[in-house]
């Protein structure tokens, strides 16, 4: 039987997989047979099965679980790296990161792009006013509906990553093929409308990933990047104040953070200038995901 990595333990654990050797340790003979095969039965059988193999690319790669996370954090000190769903260790099998190393005064500013709704000329505006360059995670509708904005990011020395071309729950896609076709979709598009290769650099839309997900973008040629420092600025409707919005991004700032924040959020374009000054202030500079691949 195929080993299972650390990330994929820790998937199996957090899905209740201990309830299945809590019956075992209990029962022996056939009466613990009987019984333990009726609770495998009761608990979730798709954390314990192997999925299928599925080819990737030329190479025929296992999918190594078809169980699904939500990208979460956890803040037990201030000013430090936070606590994420896997470690930096178990994400870097894959070509993946939630943050960089915490022994430089290095961030790396990172926006999901779902759509255009007037803001990102303002980010932009920020971005260059402090020298700063930053990863733009795509999707389909936004080269589509804002092609002049996204020339306007190449020029200016940003990167444009891939967070998909129709922005699905990339967790449910367990064959290699699907998940490709997301990825490729977008891949064209950006050629077509930069003249350009997209950077292969990925973010998993809603956070919702699987390992298999990670290994599939891996095969692709794709880092993936998660985040260690976000807020809640997508709801354009319910905009946070300004000062909610530097309550949390400053005071959750560490060195080597990953900043995700939503070029969606007016709040985000009105502060940036602002906010980028203050980090500057408390001695940070700003890095390209570039530098940590």
């Amino acid at each position: 039987m195929r080993s299972l990595s650390p990330l994929s333990r820790r998937i199996l654990k957090k899905a209740g997989i201990a309830a299945a050797f809590f019956c075992s340790a209990f029962l022996f003979g056939s009466v613990l047979s009987h019984f333990t095969c009726r609770a495998l039965r009761k608990a979730a059988p798709v954390f314990l099965s192997a999925a299928p193999e599925t080819p990737v690319s030329s190479v025929s790669m296992p999918v190594l679980s078809s169980a699904a996370e939500n990208w979460g954090l956890s803040f037990p000190e201030k000013g430090k790296t936070p606590v994420g769903n896997a470690t930096s260790e178990e994400l870097a099998a894959y070509n993946a990161w939630f943050a960089a190393s915490p022994e430089e005064n290095i961030i790396y500013l990172t926006f999901d792009c779902g759509y255009e709704n007037g803001n990102t000329p303002a980010i932009l505006d920020a971005l260059k006013a402090h020298n700063a360059k930053a990863c733009f995670f795509l999707v389909g509708n936004y080269l589509e509906t804002s092609p002049e904005l996204v020339k306007r990011m190449v020029e200016e020395g940003h990167t444009v990553g891939n967070h998909t071309f129709h922005h699905p729950d990339m967790s449910k896609t367990s064959d290699a093929a699907s998940f490709g076709q997301e990825m490729r979709s977008l891949e064209n598009l950006y050629k077509e409308t930069t003249g350009q290769d997209m950077t292969k650099f990925y973010r998993p839309p809603q956070g919702k990933y699987s390992e298999s997900n990670l290994k599939m973008a891996q095969e692709l040629g794709y880092k993936t990047f998660f985040w260690s420092l976000a807020y809640v600025d997508w709801y354009v409707d319910k905009q946070p104040t300004a000062t909610e919005a530097f309550n949390k991004l400053l005071t959750r700032i560490h060195p080597g953070a990953i900043v995700l924040l939503h070029s969606t959020s007016k709040t985000n374009s009105e502060i940036l200038d602002e906010l980028l000054g203050k980090w500057e202030a408390m001695g940070y500079t700003f890095g390209t995901l570039a530098d940590l691949s």
